[in-house]
This record gives C-alpha cells, sequence and structure tokens, in this order.
C-alpha cells in the first residue's frame, strides 16, 4: 500500500486514497512557466482549498458558488504547480519567473502558487502548503515548499556544516603527523582555523546529532541513546532544531547525508526544518546493501529472491535493505554505497548553487557516511595498489568536502561560514578500520580492559578533528585551544544569522563567534560528557571538564578490537586527570594531593549546578518503543523491500 499524497497525473491534481470526484479540474495555460491548474470553485472540494492555505470558511464559501467560471474570470484560482521532474535536489531550469523565484522540488512535491487568474494583476500571493495527506501509517506529511521571494534579504550569512561520522582526531593531518590522506581539510585548516580542543556533545550517534541541532544534552532534548531501524520516535517534536529556526527567518534549508534523529511519520527532517533532504534514515550500517563494503566482521549482501542470507553476524541486517531518500521519497532500496559519496556532492553542489541564485541566505546539513563501516569499495585510484581501505575512504571523504567547499568558494566564498567537524570518535571494534585517536589514547582505561574511544567518556571518544573556514571574517592558519564543543554550533550560527534562540528552554551551547573571529581566545570553563553507552545510564552527567581537569565519577570501556570490554566502575572520589600534562589520560591526581583537595570541590560544584539547571529546565522525552511495521520499505513484497530500478 503506497503512502496517501498528492501526485500529478496528465491533465490532474489526484490527492491519492481519495474518491474520484475529489478530483481538481486542471487547464492547462501556456502563458505561464511550468505547469498550472486552475482551481474552481464549483467541483474544487473544501479539503483542496485548505491544503492550498485557505481557512475553512473561505474553501466553504467558494464551494457555495455554483455557476462555472469563464477562463480568467476573477475567481478562478490559478495554480501555478512547477513540478517538473529533477535532475538536482532542487529541481532543474530557471528559478520562477515574472519576479517570483521558485525553486522546483521533483515530481512527488509541488510547490503551489495561487494568484488571480487575471495575469496583469501584480499582487499575486504564495501561499504555503502545510500538509498533503496521511500516511498508510498514520502520518502527516508535509506538502515541500521552495518557493524564494525574488527579495534578497540584506546580507546574512549562509552557513554549510559538514559532519563526518566516527571520524577520529589523529585522522586530520593538520592535527597528526602520521595522517597524509585529509589533502583538501589540510589546506582549508591553512586556509582558516582548527580547534585542537572541541568536543561532540556524545560519543555515539543519535544524542550528538541531536545537540548539534538543538544546543542541548540529552537530559534536556530527550535523546540519550541511538535510534532503530524499527524506532517508532526520535528527536521530540517540541525541541526546536536549528533548521527551524533558521528557516523561520528567511533561510533555505537543506540537508544531505545520515539524519539518525527518527525516520516515522513526523520525525523525518522534512518535519524538522529542511526544506530538502536527501540522504539515509541512520548509519548505513542499519540495512544490507548489494554492495556491503568493508565491515569487521563482514556482513553479507542483501538477499535475492527466496535465498536465505548466509551466517549472519550479530550486528549484520538482512530483512532490510538499506532505504536512500529525497524528501519523503525513498528513491533506491538498497543504496549503492560506491556511489554515495558521489551522489551527497552533486546534491550538495547543486543544493548550494541553486539556493545561491535564489538571492535567499542558505542552511546546507551535511552528515557524511564517512568513516563509519562498512567503508565503500571504492575504485583504487592512480599509485593506490596496496593502500588499506581505511585510507582509502578517508581520502574519498576529503575529496567530497574539497568539492563541497570548491562549490561554496565559487558562489559565496566571502559570505558563507563553513564548520567541519565529527560526530564522536572512533569505533575502534572495527579494529583496522577504525580511526586514528592521535595521543587520546585513554591509557588509564585501555589497562583495565576495553577500548577507550567512541562509546566513551575518554578523551578519544569525544574529542573531535573541527575546522571553521570564512575568507575575511575568520583568521588564516590559526590553530585555537578554547575549550569548545558541537553544543557551540546551534547558538553561534543562529547569532551570526541574527536570529533568537527559542524561549522557555536552556541551552548547553555558547555564542563563540568571538572566538571564531579571532577576538576571544577561551570558551568554555566547564562541559559534561554523557554516558554513551559503555559504562553508566545512557546520557547521564558523570563526567566533568573543568578547564583542564577531567573528573571521573564513572569508568568503562567499549568493545575493542580483541572484543573485550572494560569493567564498569563507579567513583565515589572521582578520577581526575589534568590534560595539559597527561593528554593519554594515563595517571590520575594523587586523591590525598593538594590539586586534588583544590579541583574536586569545583568540580562537585560544577555538576551540582548543571543538574538543578536541567531540574529546572523544560526538559524533553524521546520515545524509543519500536515497531517492525515502522522500517522503511519501498516494496514490502520483495525481499529486504527491494525497489525495481528507478
Amino acid at each position: 500500500m503506497g503512502r496517501v499524497g498528492s501526485f500529478w497525473t496528465r491533465g490532474q491534481l489526484v490527492p491519492r486514497g481519495l474518491p474520484r470526484d475529489s478530483r481538481l479540474r486542471q487547464r492547462p495555460r501556456s502563458d505561464l512557466p511550468g505547469e498550472t491548474t486552475e482551481l474552481c470553485p464549483e467541483i474544487t472540494p473544501p479539503w483542496a482549498f485548505v491544503f492550498l492555505g485557505l481557512s475553512s470558511s473561505e474553501a466553504l464559501s467558494l464551494e457555495n458558488q455554483q455557476s462555472p467560471l469563464p477562463e480568467r474570470a476573477a475567481g478562478c484560482l490559478v495554480v501555478s504547480a512547477v513540478w517538473r521532474p529533477s535532475r538536482g535536489p532542487l529541481g532543474r531550469g530557471p528559478l520562477g519567473s515574472q519576479g517570483q523565484e521558485t525553486l522546483q522540488t521533483h515530481e512527488a512535491f509541488h510547490h503551489l502558487e495561487l494568484r488571480n487568474s487575471t495575469e496583469e494583476d501584480c499582487g499575486f500571493w504564495t501561499v504555503q502548503v502545510l500538509l498533503v495527506g496521511l500516511s498508510f501509517l498514520g502520518c502527516l506529511y508535509p506538502l515541500v515548499d521552495f518557493s524564494f521571494s525574488g527579495e534578497t534579504r540584506g546580507q546574512k550569512p549562509n552557513f554549510v556544516i559538514i559532519l563526518a561520522d566516527d571520524m577520529g582526531w589523529g585522522d586530520l593531518g593538520a592535527n597528526w603527523a602520521g595522517t597524509e590522506d585529509t589533502a583538501n581539510l589540510d589546506k582549508m585548516a591553512t586556509e582558516g582555523m582548527r580547534f585542537v580542543d572541541f568536543h561532540a556533545a556524545a560519543s555515539t550517534c543519535s544524542p550528538s546529532r541531536a545537540a548539534l541541532l538543538t544546543g542541548r544534552l540529552g537530559l534536556r532534548n530527550g535523546v540519550t541513546h541511538n535510534f532503530a531501524v524499527t524506532s517508532v520516535g526520535g528527536l521530540p517534536l517540541n525541541e526546536t532544531t536549528l533548521a527551524e529556526v533558521l528557516r523561520g527567518a528567511g533561510y533555505v534549508t537543506g540537508m544531505i547525508g545520515k539524519w539518525h534523529l527518527g525516520h516515522h511519520g513526523s520525525h523525518h527532517p522534512s518535519f524538522r526544518g529542511f526544506d530538502y533532504y536527501f540522504g539515509v534514515p541512520y548509519s548505513h550500517d542499519m540495512g544490507c546493501t548489494d554492495t556491503p563494503g568493508y565491515n569487521h566482521p563482514p556482513c553479507p549482501a542483501c538477499p535475492r529472491g527466496d535465498r536465505p542470507s548466509r551466517n549472519l553476524e550479530r550486528d549484520c541486517y538482512s530483512d532490510v535493505a538499506l532505504p536512500l531518500y529525497e524528501n519523503l521519497n525513498i528513491v533506491e532500496q538498497p543504496v549503492d554505497l560506491s556511489a554515495l559519496a558521489q551522489k551527497y556532492a552533486e546534491k550538495a553542489t547543486q543544493f548550494i548553487q541553486q539556493a545561491s541564485t535564489s538571492g535567499r541566505p542558505f542552511l546546507l546539513y551535511v552528515a557524511l557516511a564517512h568513516m563509519h563501516v562498512p567503508l565503500a569499495r571504492t575504485p583504487p585510484s592512480a599509485g593506490s595498489r596496496g593502500q588499506r581501505p581505511y585510507s582509502a575512504s578517508l581520502q574519498e571523504m576529503d575529496h567530497l568536502v574539497g568539492r563541497i567547499k570548491d562549490a561554496v568558494d565559487l558562489v559565496g566564498k566571502n559570505n558563507t561560514f563553513l564548520w567541519f567537524t565529527g560526530d564522536n570518535g572512533p569505533w575502534a571494534q572495527k579494529c583496522e578500520l577504525a580511526g586514528s585517536v592521535g595521543p587520546f589514547t585513554g591509557s588509564w582505561q585501555a589497562r583495565q580492559g576495553g577500548s577507550p574511544a567512541k562509546q566513551t567518556t575518554w578523551e578519544a571518544g569525544h574529542r573531535v578533528p573541527a575546522l571553521a573556514y570564512w575568507p575575511g571574517r575568520v583568521p588564516v592558519n590559526v590553530t585555537s585551544t578554547a575549550l569548545l564543543s558541537v553544543l557551540d554550533v546551534f547558538p553561534t550560527v543562529l547569532a551570526l544569522a541574527g536570529a533568537p534562540l527559542p524561549r522557555g528552554r536552556s541551552f548547553d551551547g555558547l555564542d563563540v563567534s568571538q572566538v571564531l573571529f579571532g577576538q576571544a581566545q577561551t570558551g568554555h570553563r566547564v562541559l559534561f560528557h554523557p554516558n554513551s553507552g559503555a559504562a553508566g545510564e545512557d546520557g547521564a552527567l558523570q563526567t566533568v571538564r573543568l578547564e583542564q581537569y577531567k573528573a571521573f565519577y564513572v569508568t568503562g570501556g567499549a568493545r575493542a578490537c580483541d572484543g573485550s570490554v572494560g569493567p564498569e566502575r563507579h567513583h565515589e572520589r572521582p578520577l581526575i586527570f589534568d590534560l595539559e600534562a597527561d593528554r593519554a589520560e594515563a595517571a590520575p591526581l594523587d586523591r590525598g594531593g593538594a590539586e586534588y583537595r583544590a579541583v574536586l570541590p569545583r568540580v562537585a560544584a560544577a555538576l551540582a549546578g548543571v543538574l538543578a539547571d536541567i531540574a529546572r529546565d523544560r526538559v524533553s522525552r524521546a520515545d524509543y518503543s519500536q515497531d517492525p511495521s515502522v522500517r522503511p520499505c519501498c516494496d514490502p513484497r520483495r525481499p529486504a523491500c527491494r525497489c525495481r530500478a528507478a
């Protein structure tokens, strides 16, 4: 059973699932751009006008007119439905006409432009279409509107935020001399600012991404651990995303890549402030593909026909293939992983080009698949024979970022802020397919067993590469030691855009624009690192960074390459490390020493303060319930929901 929603047929707009007599009459017109539809009230039901933004009373008033209206008669509403199938993320061809710039979506979505049918009347107006209809699961889906006003709203800056996945601090060549695979990122570091004490807001996927988009820790925004393929919920709907705020401030908003904040119903990114979305709904190891790539242990390809999958590992998926979305449509299932980076680069470039042409400021959030497993089997380049898969994938990611930066430089170099960082540290249990932690080896935990990287609160789990690039604004070739966080993206971007923070809630991030512009050297005094799966309750704050000190009230190691897991240990008197003297977190301060006694009450006070603030705050709770029926499925009649080739 397909999704209920509007779709076009030749000569008529038919809402799926509605009776045939509810169609809207359509008259083609050659004097307006694109396809057009005239909605004449004697045959147009009230729900159609409600979809078009008219009040129910206006709709009923129009419906009660009994006589047919002649063409061009005042009262027929001409709908310029620019629905042409898209080659790019926002459509093809010129962006509208007659002073109205309109980005065109693909054929499943329609920007509807209502005007009097008399062309000489210049006072036409655009209506935001709010809803298309109900899915067969009972979920509401929006009719995406890419109508851009022809008026340029000042010189608000554009924003491109690129988030790598499972990238180690030492994977960036500018950070660590042992890395030679990030030429484009290293060049960006010399042309902008590099942050060496920058931290993810959690050490696992969903909580880190929720914090980036809300500026709030998981105990506030409700996202404390990862969502599943069968998750009913996602980022709570009462949480306001960065995209929602910027869209309200006049920005065009797009997202490309991994979402992982809920895919069912109104948790989909198309409902969370993004005008355009192209990507996978969660991590790309959470579904089978025909091109499985490198993983440890390896997973099989999707089943074909009635053949069962072979020897599935615990973490392999075979019952549902990995889907690729464009807005609300699954356009490919399973995804061709070997072509995904190229598609992301093309869509990002097209979005930047077309959004820039519109004259409106834009936000583009690119959440890369790299460096998460499975690593795509990329064709070997010249001189790369014998190159290890991780190195080849890192080079592919670097090339993708370079293409996005080139697109920024081409159309908006002096008015676009590009921020590159990562969601958490490397996934050590993937062995040679995991990245480099650099000097942040978590030696104390390594001696106890397990990994001190992803899913832990050791430095390797949350200290991530970070770069800022904005010619003329961000000073060049600067290394910042300010203590910063992914949490800072939200308030900083809003401040630069001149948009206010949402009211009635507290935020954990800071506006660090003064650091970005070289006018300040310090960021946070205190950061809190939530438990992320290795030890303690998910999302709980039991690790505190205070200036150069770091205190652990609980420790534990994630699964390591050898399969070992470090034991969970609680510390009533926390372990405290001095990171300036001990980046490897090898030897905690002596509990009986003066330094420890001086730092401990400050740590305890900071932790008590944030917990009291959270208790007073307006907090959310995510729905982590699961239902197999919510798995994204293009064709449930075929094995693994396989789509026929589009």
